[in-house]
């Protein structure tokens, strides 16, 4: 039996409120696929979709799904299909979701997906149980298939920060691993230097003991070195007071 989603009340946020402020630079830009005629004009659209969901300016090529971005340039599916398949992905999988929590994850999809912060905790918690009980990727369906979804972005729109005129980006406060991963990574690695990585060095170090072995000097066999045969011959006699010619 499937738990019902549990009810939240959403509270005041500045995209839920009516502005009418200057377009300047922290105005988001909308990337709409009917802007972009030909595949290679879609690449821009692309990129700000993997800019968007994993908070990223570069990714590498080995993680890009090909045949999502083929069928997004022949427009066989639509925008919010490629988001959904983004989300779904096995790079996404492998940097994003496996590097969090399920609270983390849902504050992650509603920022990426749907272009706000969490509500309250409350909210947290309701799609936190989603996660829990039909997985990420009935989450990324709750979300892409809502009414805000639809309502904020429709089918041909990429997801963007609604309304950022306070703080700094969702990009940069919610990079895709949280900092206890960080920590996690930084406490494994090998620093040079610390005293606590040399004694550990030091403790791992297999010593091994000499055995020493028993020599008995009854044993040994000494050479000899004495002469058994005469010389023969006329002994040659060297005078030292030999006078040499003088020039």
């Amino acid at each position: 039996m499937a738990i019902p989603l549990l009810e939240y009340k959403p509270s005041s946020q500045n995209q839920r409120v009516s502005g009418y402020e200057v377009p300047n630079e922290d105005t988001p830009k909308i990337y709409r696929i009917e802007d972009y005629g030909f595949g290679g004009e879609v690449e821009e659209l692309i990129w700000a979709a993997y800019r968007q969901l994993f908070s990223e300016h570069v990714i590498l090529k080995f993680y890009r799904p090909v045949n999502l971005e083929s069928q997004v340039k022949n427009k066989a599916i639509t925008v919010r299909d490629f988001i959904r398949g983004l989300a779904k992905s096995e790079a996404f999988q492998s940097l994003v979701i496996q590097s969090n929590s399920n609270y983390r994850l849902v504050e992650i999809g509603l920022k990426r997906l749907l272009g706000r912060a969490p509500y309250n905790k409350e909210e947290e918690i309701t799609w936190s149980i989603v996660i829990a009980t039909k997985g990420w990727g009935g989450f990324v369906d709750a979300l892409l298939d809502s009414e805000e979804y639809q309502s904020n972005f429709g089918e041909n729109i990429v997801p963007y920060q609604r309304r950022r005129y306070k703080d700094r980006p969702f990009n940069l406060v919610t990079p895709r691993y949280s900092d206890y991963w960080r920590d996690q990574i930084e406490d494994a690695r090998y620093k040079w230097g610390d005293i606590k990585n040399f004694l550990d060095m030091a403790n791992s170090i297999k010593i091994k003991t000499v055995t020493p072995t028993p020599v008995s000097t009854a044993n040994i066999q000494i050479p000899n070195t004495t002469k058994e045969t005469k010389s023969t011959g006329i002994p040659v006699s060297i005078s030292p007071s030999a006078s040499f010619p003088v020039r």
